[in-house]
């Protein structure tokens, strides 16, 4: 059978930054062709970033990532690299004549094989996602070709992410057209579980297809979104042949042994309307040659490991993509802030963070003790700046009681904090967990500040499991465990009145992220969520607490994606809203 060296560059790149992408694409194309790379493959939307949200309808952009990828084929050439064959995803616009049902020039979530210095074969994604945190009916129109490239004497077939998610299109096509491998390029967002579904569906869609199956994805951090990496190359029979490590950048080479092409290239319309599109770069077989990329397995990252795996990544792409230099954190001496420092250490390092104790009146001895034993277990920079005199001040002025006596505490943290932030450059880090960010425990401009919030898809039960994975993961390595003992087994409090703790106003945490993963996750209504075995009088009042808190989740700051319904991507129910859940 012939033989193919496919490389698979599992790569970070950054929205709109045509130049920056292209560089990429260029340094890992010449660390491929110096391993004896035959096809070189990049991820869904390499050269322009992913996803571009609007920026697909702003027409300046799409030609300039046209021009972007021109470039980049003659650049590849002047590199040396013209007789080797590279797939690059980029955004491209649909035909200058008229198609019913498609706007003339409308936009393309498109690939492209350049080869010779040319661009010799276009493809655009033939199923549109539109589900969850895409809108991709909103931007783009569909391909409507199997795209099919000849190298080394093997048909290649091409297709783009959710081409292989959804029933019918590319993964049959390839087998009708014959193709010795389907190459699927992706941006496939993180979820936690999410692997084990992907490689499902790549097994499913290779015994489809009839042939070997190349599923390369990106890796590295964007807004709300991270992505993975997770690379997967499995045989016509289901069988992995090579999984890419996770959250890393990296080549993943594979020799593979493939069936040889039809002497005449496949041609026509296939079932499901698609048409065939053959380029022809290398007819001929190579000559046979030693195996030096066999593949192999990658070790899955366990559960803990990968969920903060996924938030420490996502925090670095936030930062160092959108040009900041340092963190600020408030420290309370609690679980949260406590992790979110310890999950910025690891994503920017612990010179760049910077903690602050703002203790009040009612805040614990403890409180400001346990902040800074955290700065000195991770050696981020620490200072505590006492709000107790802005507190007076206030209360002379306006007299408060109550509830707005206690949230006065958390404003003015808010204002300390973004005041360093605007002094000294920092930008500020939000510690809010999931739980609280449901229910709406949590003061509007107070500790909801912040340019982003690390942990806003993580549960409260999820945060203490991370805390002690993390503490855990130092003493095995030999290192002093980052989050305080105190912090972990003290009762949560945001220490607004004398001995207050969460349970005053919220259930048990085990309890309330149960029924929360229910309604918030998984959409299950009042009436399933009792008959899975909760207090009725309970279910509802925290469904309401829910929906009330609505309009504060529309003003938090963004952060990671971890779950299928984070926040403000996924979640999205109206601010004005009269439909209550009750038993």
């Amino acid at each position: 059978m012939p033989q193919l060296r496919l490389a698979m560059n599992q790569i970070d790149s950054t929205v709109g930054d045509l130049s920056g992408n292209a560089e990429s694409i260029v340094r890992w194309t010449r660390h491929a062709a110096e391993r004896g790379a035959h096809l070189v493959a990049f991820p869904e939307m390499a050269l322009t970033g992913f996803p571009l949200e609007d920026l697909a309808l702003r027409s300046s952009f799409v030609e300039a990532a046209r021009a972007a990828l021109d470039a980049l084929a003659g650049r590849l050439a002047e590199e040396g690299f013209s007789e080797l064959p590279v797939v690059v995803g980029y955004v491209d616009r649909g035909e200058a004549r008229p198609r019913l049902g498609q706007p003339v020039g409308a936009p393309r979530n498109a690939a492209a094989v350049l080869y010779g210095g040319e661009v010799v074969l276009r493809l655009a994604k033939h199923h549109l996602q539109n589900y969850g945190v895409f809108d991709e009916v909103r931007y783009f129109v569909p391909g409507d070709t199997l795209p099919v490239v000849r190298v080394c004497g093997i048909d290649v077939a091409l297709a783009i992410c959710e081409d292989l998610w959804q029933d019918g299109g590319r993964a049959p096509a390839a087998r009708a057209a014959g193709a010795g491998l389907l190459l699927s390029i992706n941006g496939s967002p993180y979820e936690f579980d999410k692997h084990e579904d992907r490689l499902e569906v790549v097994r499913r869609c290779a015994q489809e297809a009839g042939c070997a199956l190349a599923y390369l994805t990106m890796t590295g951090g964007q807004d709300e979104l991270v992505f993975d990496g997770d690379s997967i190359v499995v045989s016509a029979q289901g069988e992995v042949i090579a999984r890419a490590r996770q959250f890393e950048e990296v080549c993943t080479l594979v020799d593979l042994d493939l069936p040889a092409a039809a002497e005449e290239p496949p041609t026509g319309v296939l079932d499901g309307g698609l048409v065939v599109d053959h380029r022809t770069i290398s007819a001929e077989p190579l000559p046979p040659y030693e195996i030096q990329a066999p593949g192999g397995q990658m070790a899955r990252l366990g559960d803990d490991e990968e969920l903060y795996m996924a938030l420490v990544v996502g925090l670095r792409g936030y930062v160092t993509k959108n040009g900041f230099r340092s963190v600020l954190i408030g420290l309370s001496g609690g679980i949260d802030s406590a992790l979110v420092a310890a999950i910025a250490c690891d994503a920017v390092g612990a010179s760049d963070v910077h903690g602050v104790a703002m203790p009040s009146a009612y805040s614990s001895e403890h409180s400001v003790a346990d902040a800074a034993e955290l700065a000195r277990r991770t050696g981020l920079n620490f200072r505590t700046v006492p709000i107790a005199p802005m507190f007076d001040a206030y209360m002379g002025a306006l007299g408060l009681t109550g509830l707005a006596e206690e949230n006065l505490q958390s404003r003015l943290r808010g204002t300390v904090l973004m005041s360093l932030s605007n002094e000294e450059g920092h930008i500020v880090l939000a510690p809010g967990n999931k739980s609280e960010l449901a229910v709406g425990y949590s003061t509007l401009y107070g500790d909801s500040v912040g340019a982003y919030a690390p942990i806003k898809d993580v549960y409260k039960t999820s945060v203490f499991a991370l805390a002690r994975w993390r503490n855990r993961t130092a003493l095995e390595r030999g290192h002093v465990p980052p989050i305080p003992e105190n912090s972990l087994s003290k009762p949560p409090s945001a220490e607004l009145r004398p001995g207050q703790v969460d349970t005053d106003s919220l259930p048990d945490y085990t309890v309330l992220d149960r029924i929360l993963s229910l309604y918030v996750d998984n959409d299950q209504g009042c009436d399933a969520i009792v008959a899975a075995g909760h207090d009725a009088e309970l279910v509802t009042r925290v469904l309401g607490m829910v929906d009330a808190a609505e309009h504060k989740r529309r003003q938090y700051p963004p952060g990671t994606k971890i779950s299928p319904k984070v926040f403000g991507k996924d979640r999205r129910l109206p601010i004005t809203n009269r439909w209550r859940e009750s038993a």
